[in-house]
């Protein structure tokens, strides 16, 4: 086993399947380590817009982020991992710097991250590329070790 001191795993979601396999991931890691998971719900560039005009109802993203929640909740659960969660904008109209990458550096810089596990399989509509793009990102600049799944 490697010689790394891991006490706090990050994985973005965004609701996929892919996310729930990264999930899968991070808490197989947390559990090798005795370390918890943390994981940041993503919200793309589409449903930020649609919560600034108005066409997407918050009440909408915060029962879908719940329920999603609730399911990874139960895969930490399996893995005896703690689990905590939070949710972030990855898209901003007013500030360009802005993006899923950067939300996910700045949410593991935040919480303190040792680990990132990101997922990086492409999806089949370009609404829910939002993890995609951010794990291009992340394996460039993070300080943290990464795996890419």
């Amino acid at each position: 086993m490697a010689d790394l001191d891991i006490d706090l795993v990050l994985v973005p979601v965004d609701g996929s399947d892919e996310s729930r396999s990264a999930v899968e991931y991070a808490a197989a890691i947390a559990d090798v380590y005795d370390a918890s998971v943390h994981a940041v719900y993503v919200l793309g560039e589409e449903i930020v817009r649609g919560l600034e005009n108005g066409a997407v109802h918050e009440d909408d993203v915060a029962d879908d982020t719940h329920s999603f929640t609730t399911d990874i909740g139960t895969i930490a659960a399996t893995a005896s991992v703690e689990l905590t969660s939070s949710i972030a904008y990855g898209f901003s109209t007013r500030i360009k710097t802005v993006h899923p990458g950067s939300v996910v550096l700045d949410t593991a810089e935040d919480i303190d991250a040792d680990f990132i596990v990101v997922p990086r399989e492409p999806r089949n509509d370009d609404a829910s590329d939002v993890l995609e793009k951010a794990a291009e990102y992340v394996l460039l600049y993070a300080s943290q070790p990464v795996l890419s799944v």
